[in-house]
C-alpha cells in the first residue's frame, strides 16, 4: 500500500525533471540559434521576432495595466498632498487677509482723524475705545488714555468727521465719554447758517432733538450745527451733525460721528473759562440763567 502512494509522487518528479530539462535545452537552442551568424538563421530570428511582437503588447497589456494604475495611484496620492498644502496655505492667507483688512480699516480711521480740521491752538490726545459700556439708561464709551496722559473732565471727544460726546470722569489710565445721545448730555451749538443758538439734548436715540431754538422756522433741513461754545466748556466750531425734521415738524440733529463704530476718538485740549464744579454735570449755561449770572 506504500508503494502504491508513492508511485503518484515519483511520476509527478519524473515530469517535472524533464519540463525542465526540455526548458533549459529550448532556452539553450534559443541561446545558441540567437547567437549563429547565418543568413538562415536570421531570417528565422525575424520570422520568430515577427510572430512574438505583435502578440507581445497583448501579453504585457496587464503588466502594462497594472504599472498605469501603480503610477496614477502614486500621483494622486502626491496631488492629494499638494491639495492639502495648498488649502493650509489658502487658510493662512485667508488670516492674512483679514489682519491686512483690519488693519486697512484702522488706518483709515486714523487717516480719518487727521482730516479734521481744527483750531492750531488746539492739541489732542488720541486713544483707543476700549470697551462700550452703552445700556438702554447710558451710553458711554472708555478710552485708554486717562490722567496720566492729561486728560481732563469736560474735554470734547470727537471721532473722524465729527464731536462724539465729553469727557465725564477720568482715571489714572483710562477715561469715560458720555456720548451725545446719552440722556444726560446737553451741547450748546450754533446753527451755521444763521447763528442760532440752541441746545442738543440726548434721548437715547441716533438722532437727539434740537431744543430751545428762537425761530426755529428759519432752520431749515441740512443746516451745519456745531458747538457754540457758550459756557467756555467746549471750543467753538466743533461740527456736530446737520438739522433733519421728522414727519411732525420737529427738528433733530444727524450725528456726523458714527456711534455705533467707534474705535479710535481724539480728545480735545481746552481750558474752560469756567471750571467744571462736578463730572457729569450739564454741559453750557442752564438757560434759566442770564449768560454771565455769578
Amino acid at each position: 500500500m506504500a508503494r502504491d502512494r508513492n508511485t503518484p509522487d515519483r511520476y509527478s518528479t519524473a515530469i517535472g525533471r524533464l519540463m525542465l530539462g526540455a526548458l533549459v535545452v529550448m532556452l539553450l537552442g534559443l541561446f545558441l540559434l540567437w547567437r549563429i551568424d547565418s543568413p538562415r538563421v536570421e531570417r528565422l530570428r525575424m520570422e520568430i521576432t515577427d510572430r512574438v511582437i505583435p502578440n507581445f503588447s497583448a501579453i504585457t497589456a496587464p503588466v502594462t495595466a497594472a504599472v498605469n494604475i501603480l503610477r496614477s495611484a502614486r500621483s494622486y496620492t502626491r496631488i492629494y498632498q499638494q491639495n492639502q498644502e495648498l488649502r493650509r496655505e489658502l487658510q493662512q492667507m485667508k488670516a492674512w487677509k483679514e489682519a491686512a483688512l483690519q488693519r486697512e480699516q484702522e488706518n483709515a480711521r486714523l487717516l480719518d482723524l487727521n482730516n479734521v480740521r481744527l483750531d492750531p491752538k488746539f492739541t489732542k490726545i488720541t486713544g483707543v475705545v476700549l470697551a462700550d459700556s452703552g445700556s438702554p439708561f447710558r451710553q458711554t464709551v472708555l478710552l485708554n488714555v486717562g490722567r496720566r496722559d492729561g486728560i481732563v473732565d469736560g474735554w470734547a471727544a470727537i471721532d473722524g468727521i465729527g464731536l462724539v460726546g465729553r469727557i465725564a470722569g477720568v482715571g489714572e489710565r483710562t477715561s469715560r465719554v458720555i456720548l451725545l445721545t446719552d440722556t444726560s448730555s446737553r451741547i450748546a451749538v450754533s446753527i451755521e447758517s444763521n447763528g442760532q443758538r440752541a441746545m442738543i439734548v440726548g434721548d437715547n436715540t441716533s438722532r437727539p432733538p434740537l431744543e430751545f431754538l428762537e425761530a426755529p422756522e428759519t432752520v431749515r433741513p441740512g443746516d451745519r450745527v456745531v458747538t457754540s461754545g457758550d459756557g467756555g466748556v467746549f471750543p467753538s466750531g466743533l461740527f456736530v451733525g446737520q438739522v433733519t425734521q421728522t414727519q411732525s415738524g420737529r427738528l433733530r440733529v444727524r450725528l456726523a460721528a458714527d456711534m455705533q463704530r467707534l474705535e479710535f476718538l481724539r480728545v480735545v485740549r481746552h481750558q474752560p473759562r469756567e471750571p467744571i464744579p462736578t463730572a457729569g454735570d450739564l454741559v453750557g449755561v442752564p438757560l434759566s440763567e442770564p449768560r454771565g449770572a455769578p
